[in-house]
């Protein structure tokens, strides 16, 4: 199982986005093998913080290890697979 954690803030443009665009890709990449928490950076600043989150969106894939990380929109579906290790599910 896949778990990712996606910081986002509040409902700005950006964040509705890559909100939008992870759920896509996921439904197309790892159907049925992933968990997508949300942490908005306004309700939990602290928490964003503690886990180095300066820029939204933030993804960070948290298992299987290691820690992987991309920032943005998440809209070039390859660039994201390629940061979070995935690029083989898109062979």
């Amino acid at each position: 199982m896949f778990r990712f954690r996606l910081y986002v803030a509040d409902h700005t443009q950006n964040s509705a986005l890559a909100v939008a665009n992870l759920n896509a890709l996921f439904r197309v990449h790892l159907p049925d093998r992933h968990h997508i928490e949300i942490v908005d950076v306004f309700e939990h600043p602290k928490r964003a913080l503690d886990d180095g989150v300066l820029m939204t969106p933030t993804l960070v894939r948290l298992a299987p290890s290691p820690v992987r990380r991309v920032v943005g929109t998440l809209s070039d579906a390859d660039t994201v697979l390629q940061a979070m290790g995935l690029q083989v599910l898109a062979e």
